[in-house]
């Protein structure tokens, strides 16, 4: 018979409510009925005491879980080669809370709508030993290349998600647009504010200007051709598909950006300056030949 397992709650992982850091223990198969079974009936236990699912686990706690028969087998069972995800993933920088990941255009954030392989994925199975895998803290469009923040401890996705949600991290972004630009003077920025409404058959959803929610964007061109704009563009809400649709509403289009009226991909759309707090972090497009940035 299997003797309960008992683990020393770390750094990475204090602050966490008890339900999360079972769902991270056991991993993301096991349903979460057995992990309120296993709390309702003393089978987990927090320094020796039963505990609730919303308790706060702090450093040095010790957690008894029961016997791992499930989650193990779970966990440790070969997987199909042929379904195994790679592991290959792009840092940008590093520091004790953050993993700044240059995430390629064409990989989703998130797997899910036919899509198995991702850059959590990626980053699961990289960091599979940690006592906490780092988590995404915001998104990008698949065709969207650049900069994707992942905090590897509990407090710093807390605190991150309360700086998004409050409008403090900067995300800026560089993009190659369709089109001579006339909205603003060179390097003279503009900001451009509309009403976004996602609308369109199922798999075809796009966002379209008029109604809606608020979406706020500045936008400063580096670069102005005949045919082309290098716009930088730094946002102010976070709506999907914004920097894309709030352009091409004005007849500026990402090119590349099949779906808004910019042409055949690859998508010219990069997230190339991310700061939150203290941290700031910058990685220049991969763009080639005449699309290439090579300094701002």
């Amino acid at each position: 018979m299997n003797a309960p397992l008992a683990r020393t709650v770390t750094p990475a992982q204090a602050g966490q409510k008890l339900i999360q850091y079972l769902k991270r223990a056991a991993g993301a198969d096991v349903p979460g009925s057995v992990f309120m079974r296993w709390i309702r009936t003393g089978q987990v236990r927090v320094d020796g005491r039963r505990a609730k699912p919303f308790d706060r686990l702090e450093e040095g706690q010790s957690v008894r879980l029961p016997p791992f028969a499930v989650t193990s087998a779970l966990r440790d069972a070969p997987k199909d080669e042929g379904q195994g995800a790679p592991v290959e993933i792009d840092i940008a920088a590093e520091t004790d809370s953050w993993l700044v990941i240059a995430k390629p255009a064409g990989l989703p954030v998130h797997p899910g709508s036919g899509w198995a392989d991702s850059v959590q994925t990626r980053i699961n199975a990289a960091y599979a030993d940690a006592p906490f895998i780092p988590v995404i803290v915001h998104r990008l469009d698949r065709d969207t290349s650049g900069l994707l923040l992942a905090a590897k401890t509990h407090r710093a996705l807390t605190s991150a998600h309360e700086a998004f949600k409050r409008g403090l991290a900067v995300k800026e972004y560089l993009c190659w647009a369709r089109g001579f630009w006339e909205l603003s003077a060179l390097k003279q920025p503009v900001e451009l504010c509309d009403l976004l409404e996602k609308s369109g058959a199922r798999g075809q959803e796009k966002m379209h200007a008029g109604s809606g929610r608020q979406a706020r964007l500045t936008a400063t061109p580096l670069v102005i051709e005949s045919g082309r704009t290098l716009l930088r563009i730094r946002l102010h809400t976070g709506r999907t598909h914004q920097i894309r649709a709030q352009l091409c509403s004005r007849h500026h289009p990402v090119i590349g950006d099949a779906k808004y009226g910019g042409g055949k991909p690859p998508m010219y759309l990069h997230a190339w300056r991310l700061a939150l707090f203290e941290e700031r972090f910058e990685a220049l497009p991969p763009w080639t030949g005449t699309f290439a940035v090579n300094a701002l």
